[in-house]
């Protein structure tokens, strides 16, 4: 068992195999630096138990496909999808959630999970427009203004452009 300790004090005992879900983790196991304890100080314990269900439902997968042979693969995926669905479902609603998770995901190196919130991220940005993603993502800050700033800051590359229509 490994003792995950989150940015707020409070600890996970997740199974190693659980752990090494995580590509990070996985390293420091194989490289022996873990006794027993990690500290992640990045991690909130909500977001840190998100992600341990998470690997805990691959792995019990991953464990299920290989041992129960009559039971089709795509099945196990289908099932899995749907449960992948279901954990990512209130990051359309809370981008708290979203982006801690992204976070996370991303500092432990967990590719699947860092895939399906990609995914669900596009998701919820198809077919809207650039306003309506601003709005979504709660950035009010006009274009014009944006712009205006950006060309302050370059405006060396505004004063000297050449243009030729040749």
């Amino acid at each position: 068992m490994i003792t995950l300790v989150s940015s707020d004090g409070e600890t996970f005992k997740v199974e190693e195999k659980v752990a090494m879900e995580s590509q990070t983790l996985k390293d420091m196991i194989e490289d022996g630096f873990v006794v027993s304890v990690i500290p992640l100080p990045k991690i909130a314990s909500q977001t840190l138990s998100r992600v341990i269900e998470y690997c805990k439902k691959h792995v019990e997968a991953s464990d299920q496909s290989e041992v129960d042979t009559s039971y089709p693969v795509d099945k196990t995926d289908q099932s899995l999808t749907a449960w992948d669905d279901e954990l990512v479902k209130d990051i359309k609603v809370d981008q708290n959630i979203l982006f801690d998770l992204i976070q996370a995901a991303n500092f432990l190196n967990i590719k699947g999970l860092l895939d399906l919130i990609c995914k669900t991220v596009a998701d919820m940005m198809e077919g809207k427009s650039v306003p309506e993603i601003r709005k979504m993502f709660h950035d009010y800050t006009p274009e014009e203004e944006e712009e205006e700033q950006v060309r302050k800051e370059n405006q060396w590359a505004f004063e000297h452009a050449c243009i030729s229509d040749n």
